[in-house]
């Protein structure tokens, strides 16, 4: 693969959409070929997937269920939208990617972090070239996320204490690899996105 590719992690409300979106229209305006999608989504199959996992009851699915899912909308994904791209040395910017499932399934409602892996070994196998994990107060991300009053709030329905699993289970997951950079999403917008345009350009071949 000759692209890029980089993923946009964090908690709900933290402000990484929005981040994924500047970045790309950043990339865009300095004359690059940039794909940005999201997961679960990103692919005709994948979006369909999507409506399954994040509307309706939180325990509409259980977490083994639930890996199922997200695997299997992002081995779509990956095969219509990211490879290609990849190989046609774009760079590709998602929102959110495996390690969510790490995090959100794999360490917070059991410990199912090994289940997620062998799947993802076997149906996956790449990880981004660069992770940015947007880490805030999970009651802040929390208020802004059910303040934006969408159908997609399966996951924000589990409540503040399982925010604050999740940004726990991300910050390990970004101590434990380099190829994460954790940025204070709690500040104003402008000086967030001015911190990933330099930290993407540092990165960028």
């Amino acid at each position: 693969m000759t692209g890029m590719f980089i993923s946009f992690e964090g908690i709900d409300g933290s402000g990484k959409s929005t981040q994924a979106r500047l970045l790309a229209e950043a990339l865009v305006a300095r004359g690059m070929d940039v794909i940005h999608t999201r997961e679960p989504g990103g692919s005709t199959g994948a979006e369909e997937i999507r409506k399954l996992v994040l509307e309706g009851d939180p325990d509409r699915w259980s977490a083994e269920t639930e890996i199922l899912l997200f695997t299997a909308a992002r081995r779509d994904h990956l095969e219509k939208t990211i490879r290609p791209a990849l190989d046609a040395g774009k760079v590709v910017i998602c929102d959110r990617f495996a390690d969510s499932t790490r995090v959100f399934q794999g360490a917070t409602r059991g410990d199912l972090r090994a289940k997620v892996d062998r799947l993802h070994d076997e149906m996956i196998g790449i990880e981004p070239d660069l992770t940015l994990l947007f880490d805030m107060d999970p009651k802040v991300g929390l208020a802004r996320a059910k303040g934006r009053q969408t159908v997609e709030e399966r996951f924000e329905d589990f409540g503040a204490d399982f925010q604050a699993r999740c940004r726990a289970a991300f910050l390990n997951l970004a101590r434990a690899n380099a190829r994460f950079q954790i940025i204070d999403a709690g500040r104003a917008m402008d000086i967030v996105a001015a911190d990933v345009i330099e930290i993407v350009t540092r990165h960028l071949p």
